[in-house]
């Protein structure tokens, strides 16, 4: 038995109608610390619409929300928690992703923590990441993490607000170290966003997943 097991089954929405989504490149989306499923899904009218997407709902409740791990008052967490919530994630991947010529992933704050993670313990598996607002987890080494297999051939686009109140500085630096030696960075700093997504990012992470997904299938 896997942590996931322990999770219930998980809630995914989708952006099409099943009959619209065989064939299609994927992008799984990955939400925020308290958020749920719908908060994201929002986005996927400003992406390329050659992608189906679906949003996928962090399994631990969380207030009104949901987490994909506990975090404590110093926004810190456990390596195991996270890799249960990943296995939960890779779990359901894998049982869909055979209808999909590629996997995308998206994720927003805590969720660029599991999109990058899923990344790490599966590196051929997906064709690029995209982060919000987050940032990566700190393995300290632990095996499940492949990042000797991650030779900077996949691409990766990071959008933050350099005065992001949330991402705390120890992160920001533990992520940039990781990026620059692990993944085909495009990484874009906005104002006024603080802990947020505006427009201007959504536009440039459509440029990105065209350039960096739809353009390198043809």
């Amino acid at each position: 038995m896997t942590h996931a097991d322990a999770f219930p089954a998980p809630v995914v929405e989708w952006s099409k109608p099943e009959q619209e989504r065989a064939g299609k490149p994927l992008i799984v989306l990955l939400h925020g610390y308290g958020a749920n499923e719908q908060d994201l899904l929002s986005l996927a009218d400003m992406l390329p619409q050659e992608f189906a997407v679906a949003s996928v709902r962090a399994p631990i409740a969380m207030g009104p929300g949901f987490t994909w791990f506990p975090l404590t008052a110093s926004i810190d967490y456990s390596l195991d928690a996270v890799k249960a919530a990943t296995a939960y994630v890779q779990d359901w991947i894998d049982s869909i992703k055979a209808d999909h010529p590629s996997v995308t992933l998206l994720g927003f704050s805590m969720g660029m923590a599991m999109a990058t993670t899923l990344l790490r313990q599966r590196p051929a598996d997906f064709a690029a990441v995209v982060g919000l607002s987050g940032f990566a987890v700190d393995a300290g080494g632990d095996p499940s993490f492949r990042d000797a297999e991650l030779d900077g051939t996949v691409p990766m686009f990071w959008g933050r607000d350099q005065q992001d109140p949330v991402i705390t500085p120890d992160k920001i630096e533990f992520t940039m170290g990781w990026v620059r030696k692990h993944v085909k960075l495009t990484k874009v700093l906005y104002t006024g966003m603080w802990h947020g997504i505006n427009q201007q990012e959504i536009g440039h992470v459509s440029e990105f997943l065209t350039h960096a997904v739809l353009n390198s299938r043809k």
